[in-house]
């Protein structure tokens, strides 16, 4: 019984956590405070750059990271202060860090601490392919998507022992059975479709941010071309994917370039 006011409490949470991204204005599930996310980001980032090799501020790798980042930083600030979001910044305290290793990845905390791996580099090729792909992670943190990802991640998770209560009479087989039906069907029908939804916002507000900050949105598709290549041909399908495919990446990445380089791209800095 208690498993089920547990879920009543959660799906009560659910109509008063919901918050508005900024840029989108798409609503979205909020249930973990900020300031746990914040601290708990933070915790991790600290002990990542802690025992990685952190390129020092001097090393032109480390510099250009940060150019990018500090360009992008101020286009973000810009853009909230235009459009009464100002509140969603308290929360940011920026960081660009260097990782020295041959990973092809970048990522963005929660509250704002960027990391790019060496790795990445070779495939971006140039600054501003790298400004898309910071932008896009910057963008994960302005939208809260990691409050979101948890949110949901508790929400199916309650939802599982709600079932599991439910089911507490049946047969052990058909209580494996159902339990795991719901797991795939949640993944399916949840979980994998938002964090696509998630991915493609990412995209839409890193090629703004990027303009922004003064980089040539275009050089998003040519960036994903590469990106496509360097995946190769063993592809996970999209409908089981965490991400779109490339191919509806620079579909959709095509389809706003026009829109936005018109708003957004003033020339570079």
């Amino acid at each position: 019984m208690h498993r089920s006011l547990l879920f009543i409490v959660l799906i009560s949470s659910f109509f008063i956590s919901c918050k508005t991204v900024p840029v989108t204005g798409r609503k979205q599930l909020n249930i973990v405070p900020d300031f746990m996310i914040k601290e708990l980001a933070f915790s991790e980032y600290d002990s990542i750059v802690k025992v990685s090799r952190t390129l020092p501020a001097q090393d032109e790798r480390a510099a250009m990271v940060t150019r990018i980042g500090t360009r992008i930083q101020k286009a973000v600030e810009l853009y909230m202060q235009q459009n009464n979001f100002q509140k969603d910044l308290k929360h940011l305290s920026w960081e660009f860090n260097t990782i020295d290793e041959n990973i092809v990845n970048a990522w963005c905390m929660p509250g704002g601490k960027v990391v790019v791996y060496t790795g990445l580099l070779p495939v971006t090729q140039n600054e501003t392919a790298l400004a898309f792909v910071m932008g896009h992670e910057i963008a994960h943190a302005i939208a809260r998507h990691g409050n979101e990802r948890m949110s949901q991640g508790l929400l199916v998770n309650l939802g599982g022992l709600v079932l599991q209560e439910a089911l507490k009479e049946k047969k052990k087989e058909t209580q494996v059975l159902f339990l795991g039906l719901y797991m795939i069907g949640s993944n399916l029908a949840y979980s994998l479709p938002n964090s696509r939804l998630q991915e493609s916002e990412a995209d839409k507000l890193g090629l703004i941010f990027m303009s922004m900050a003064g980089y040539d949105p275009t050089e998003s598709v040519a960036l994903w071309q590469r990106m496509s290549q360097a995946n190769g041909k063993t592809k996970t399908p999209e409908f089981l994917s965490t991400h779109p495919s490339d191919e509806t990446r620079m579909k959709n990445l095509a389809a706003l370039i026009p829109d936005i380089k018109a708003k957004y791209y003033k020339g570079d800095f």
